[in-house]
């Protein structure tokens, strides 16, 4: 843990925006300011960072991805690096309107470029015509660029991982409003609102987004090992765990309360810790 510490002080985590350029909902954050600019606690940086790395273990352990998004020059290398090394999907070129809220647009979309592929590599491709042929190539490049990342996302996520809530505020409220919880790395400027787990910290230094991102990737590789683990021990509880996906309610007859989302993810998120839930503010 403390060389996590000085590893983000070094890396410059503690720095924010110039005083003049700030969110006032970062108050809760900032331990002072020097030189006319703000200087984010630490310690909140870590509470906030463990606390993800804790909701994200728990929520891949369950099944469910994660998605990375980070649009930015700053943030765009370590996603792609660390995302891919965990076969998690990500969003680093652009973020298309409807990634989320119209799935099914996108998957067709994918689907158009698995077409495209299979055209390319069976060779098919000769037989068009030139122009046809750019054409096609140009089609497939840019479906690639835009979609690449979130190809092998067949599911709704678990959860969003975001680089600068200014920058990424339409995927942030896309998943909002679907109730899909987000963790978003959050400078002295941004609206915390906005993401159910604040990591108050530097959202443009390079060295700050790489260490976030690989502390985030590591509790989902913790959380696949969480898989396979649940995967051993399913047999036992096959026959419960049946009946309450069908809703049928435990083996004594005791009807199945359900418990809402947001009240599902409060308990989970640090086995107790309040962390806020969907919609709500971090006032």
């Amino acid at each position: 843990m403390a060389s996590l510490v000085q590893e983000l002080i070094e890396a410059g985590i503690h720095f924010g925006q110039r005083r003049s350029n700030w969110n006032p909902k970062m108050a809760p954050y900032i331990h002072g300011v020097r030189n006319q600019i703000h200087i984010l606690d630490v310690r909140e940086s870590i509470k906030g960072l463990l606390l993800a790395k804790r909701f994200i273990e728990q929520t891949v352990g369950k099944g469910k991805d994660v998605c990375f998004v980070g649009t930015k020059r700053q943030a765009r290398g370590a996603i792609e690096q660390y995302a891919a090394d965990v076969q998690m999907p990500f969003v680093t070129e652009r973020w298309l309107g409807g990634t989320l809220t119209n799935f099914r647009t996108i998957r067709e979309r994918l689907k158009r470029l698995e077409e495209l592929d299979r055209i390319v590599e069976s060779g098919e491709l000769k037989n068009y015509s030139k122009k046809m042929e750019s054409q096609l190539l140009r089609e497939r490049k840019k479906i690639q660029r835009n979609l690449g990342g979130v190809r092998q996302m067949t599911q709704m996520p678990g959860a969003l991982v975001v680089v600068d809530t200014n920058r990424e505020k339409n995927a942030l409220l896309e998943a909002k409003s679907l109730g899909i919880p987000t963790v978003c790395l959050v400078d002295t400027d941004g609206d915390p609102d906005l993401v159910n787990i604040p990591i108050p910290g530097n959202d443009d230094s390079m060295r700050t987004i790489d260490i976030v991102i690989r502390e985030l990737c590591d509790a989902v590789k913790k959380g696949k090992e969480g898989r396979s683990t649940s995967a051993g021990e399913a047999p036992e509880g096959d026959k419960a765990g049946g009946r309450e996906m069908r809703g049928e309610g435990p083996s004594d007859g005791a009807p199945t309360r359900r418990r809402s989302t947001r009240s599902r993810y409060s308990a989970s998120a640090s086995g107790g810790a309040s962390a806020p839930a969907s919609g709500d503010s971090a006032q």
